[in-house]
């Protein structure tokens, strides 16, 4: 008997992710023959049955994520779609490899496998195609991103019918599931929410330390780690869509004296001051922002060209100057004022990290001509 029966339900429309789907399906039912009613089957056969399960599950998470580079889905989905395949690919890897210590390792398997498969098709493919859908009807990838987190999964009926059938089949081939004992079952329970609270909080506090490790202390917003990860994937956003990507380069100007005359405790909070007065200028979700170094900050703006970038990079300016922070050891002005040096360009066949370091660089040197015109301003590239 077939563990994972298809039907309509696990069509997502897209033929080649549906056509895979079936044939991991084929695999899966083929495992479960196997391991359940191969009383022939050799150890090596079966981990050749295994191995071909896994190579396809590979292959199929490969097609799959070229396809949602190629549609240019947002980086929100196809970072955790890509996290869900890595995952699989440990935990199944690591139970066969346990399978002979398990009490029940058939069970144990092809529950796994088919509770994923179910899970992967109904949920995040199903949620993939939706969103490669909304994007076919004009949408852009981040509207598709946004207004698929607010939609209602339609299949919550047909994955309670595949989670039944998958208890009826591994109830026909181990009828002693039947009458475990009641305090076994409790106490089986308990530890089970102590684990999963346990992981709970461990993943929050990796969570939390994935923060800290992204985030500038003083300022509250990425730090230089976070900014690079940052500029690569927007090199290849910006290749993919054929679009501008612009970079702000900002220098507090005097920041020595302005620490060595009122100390750095107020140089501290000077550097707050300015780094809210650039966020508030900003305001696009696409755009990024973060501290470069010392009293250096960095923004990046995707799809803006140099005219645009430098209109945000004046408005910094303006924005900053505005503050009216006291300033008595400046040559420039009376108050704190910023020097930003701005450059866009269309990314080409120049690698990603070449392009970025040449993007910068230019930006750089825009901010240095700003320096040597005055300060107290914005310079394009």
């Amino acid at each position: 008997m077939d563990t994972f029966a298809w039907d309509q339900n696990f069509i997502t429309g897209l033929p080649d992710v549906d056509e895979q789907h079936h044939v991991l399906v084929d695999l899966f039912n083929e495992l479960n023959r196997s391991l359940f009613h191969g009383s022939a089957t050799t150890a090596d056969e079966l981990e050749a049955i295994f191995r071909r399960l896994t190579d396809y599950a590979a292959h199929h998470f490969a097609d799959e994520e070229a396809l949602m580079d190629t549609c240019g889905l947002d980086l929100r989905h196809i970072d955790a779609h890509r996290q869900l395949h890595r995952q699989f690919v440990g935990q199944v890897q690591g139970m066969w490899g346990l399978r002979h210590s398990l009490r029940q390792p058939s069970e144990t398997i092809m529950g796994f496998l088919t509770s994923w498969l179910g899970l992967h098709i109904l949920g995040v493919d199903q949620s993939m195609a939706r969103q490669m859908q909304a994007m076919g009807r004009g949408l852009s990838a981040t509207e598709a991103f946004d207004l698929e987190s607010r939609h209602h999964d339609q299949g919550t009926q047909a994955l309670l019918k595949m989670v039944g059938n998958l208890y009826h089949v591994l109830a026909e081939q181990n009828a002693d599931l039947a009458s475990i004992n009641q305090r076994l079952e409790h106490r089986v329970q308990e530890r089970t929410q102590a684990l999963a609270q346990a992981n709970a909080d461990l993943q929050a506090a990796n969570a939390q330390l994935q923060v800290f490790s992204r985030t500038d202390g003083l300022l509250g917003i990425a730090n230089r780690a976070c900014f690079d990860e940052r500029l690569l994937e927007e090199v290849v956003r910006a290749r993919r869509h054929r679009q501008s990507l612009a970079v702000l380069m900002m220098d507090v100007d005097y920041f020595k004296r302005y620490n060595d005359l009122y100390g750095h405790p107020a140089g501290d909070a000077c550097l707050k001051s300015v780094a809210r007065a650039v966020g508030g200028v900003l305001v696009r979700r696409t755009d990024f922002f973060a501290r470069y170094g010392g009293e250096e900050l960095v923004a990046l703006l995707p799809d803006t060209p140099l005219d645009g970038a430098l209109l945000v990079a004046q408005r910094v300016v303006q924005a900053v100057r505005d503050m009216g922070l006291e300033h008595a050891a400046s040559d420039t002005a009376p108050v704190v004022s910023l020097s930003v040096g701005v450059a866009s360009a269309v990314p080409e066949r120049e690698p990603e990290a070449s392009f970025g370091a040449h993007l910068l660089a230019r930006a750089d040197g825009a901010l240095y001509q700003a320096k040597h015109a005055g300060r107290n301003r914005a310079v394009a590239a």
